[in-house]
C-alpha cells in the first residue's frame, strides 16, 4: 500500500513539475517575442520552413479531404432528397472543424516533429548551453522566431486547406456526380456565415500556438524528459512523444473551443 501511495505521489509531483516547466517556458517564449532587438530574417526563414514548405502537403490533403466530403455527403444527402445542400455541408465542415484540425495535424507531422528534433539535438550536443555561456538568450535566438512563424503560418495554411477542400468538393459534386454548380455555391453562400470563419480562424491561431509550444518545449527540455534522455534514441523518443502530445492536445482544444463558441 505504501509503495502504491509512493508511486502515486511521485507521478503527481512529476506532473506538477512538468506543467510548471511548460508554463514558464511559454511565458518566457512569448516575452522574448516582444523584447527587442527585433530581427525579421530569422522569422522569415522559419515562415519558409513551417509555412511555405508545408503548402504542398496542405494542397494535397485539402483537395482529397474535400473530395471525400463531397462524395460521402452527396450520397448521404441523397437519401433525404437534399443533395442540393452539398455545398453548405462541405463548406461548414471545413471552415469549422476539418480545416483547422487537419492543417494542424499536418503541420505537426511535417514541421513540429522537425522543430522538436532540431532543438533536441541542439540540447543533446550542448549547443544551447554554449549559447547561454556566450550570454545569448536561447529563447530569443531559437524559440521566438519559431513561435511567430507558426502562429502566422497556421491561419494562412488553414485558408489554403479550406479553399482546396471546397474546390475538391466542387469537382466531385459537380463534375463527377452531376450536381448543378450554381446550386453548390448558392447553398454554400446561404449556409456559411462569418461565425464559421471566425471559429476556424480562432482555432488556427490557438492550434499554431499549441503546436509550436509543445514541440519546442519537448526538445528544449530533452534532458529533463523521463522517457527521453540523451543520445539518438532519446531524441527520437522525445520527438515521438511531442507529436503524440501535440496531436491529442489539438483534438482536446478543438472540442473546448467548439463548446465555448457554439
Amino acid at each position: 500500500m505504501l509503495k502504491i501511495l509512493e508511486k502515486l505521489g511521485h507521478e503527481i509531483l512529476y506532473f506538477l513539475e512538468t506543467s510548471g516547466r511548460m508554463g514558464v517556458f511559454l511565458f518566457q517564449s512569448l516575452a522574448s517575442v516582444f523584447l527587442p532587438p527585433y530581427k525579421l530574417q530569422p522569422i522569415i526563414k522559419q515562415i519558409y520552413f513551417i509555412g511555405t514548405r508545408s503548402v504542398f502537403v496542405i494542397l494535397f490533403t485539402g483537395t482529397f479531404t474535400g473530395m471525400v466530403l463531397g462524395l460521402q455527403g452527396y450520397y448521404t444527402l441523397q437519401k433525404f432528397g437534399s443533395e442540393g445542400l452539398l455545398g453548405s455541408a462541405v463548406a461548414v465542415s471545413l471552415l469549422r472543424e476539418l480545416g483547422p484540425v487537419l492543417t494542424a495535424l499536418m503541420v505537426i507531422g511535417r514541421a513540429g516533429s522537425a522543430m522538436c528534433a532540431e532543438i533536441g539535438i541542439m540540447r543533446n550536443s550542448e549547443q544551447i548551453d554554449a549559447l547561454e555561456l556566450m550570454a545569448i538568450d536561447p529563447y530569443e535566438f531559437i524559440i521566438a522566431p519559431k513561435f511567430v512563424a507558426c502562429i502566422v503560418s497556421m491561419p494562412l495554411l488553414t485558408f489554403i486547406f479550406n479553399f482546396m477542400g471546397i474546390l475538391g468538393g466542387f469537382l466531385v459534386g459537380v463534375h463527377l456526380l452531376g450536381l448543378n454548380s450554381g446550386t453548390y455555391f448558392q447553398s454554400m453562400y446561404s449556409a456559411a456565415a462569418w461565425a464559421d470563419v471566425e471559429m476556424g480562424l480562432i482555432k488556427s491561431f490557438v492550434f499554431g500556438l499549441l503546436v509550436v509550444w509543445i514541440c519546442t518545449a519537448k526538445g528544449f527540455f530533452l534532458h529533463r524528459e523521463r522517457a527521453g534522455g540523451f543520445g539518438a534514441e532519446g531524441v527520437s523518443r522525445t520527438t515521438t512523444n511531442a507529436v503524440v502530445m501535440a496531436s491529442v492536445t489539438i483534438l482536446v482544444w478543438d472540442y473546448l473551443i467548439s463548446a465555448m463558441m457554439l
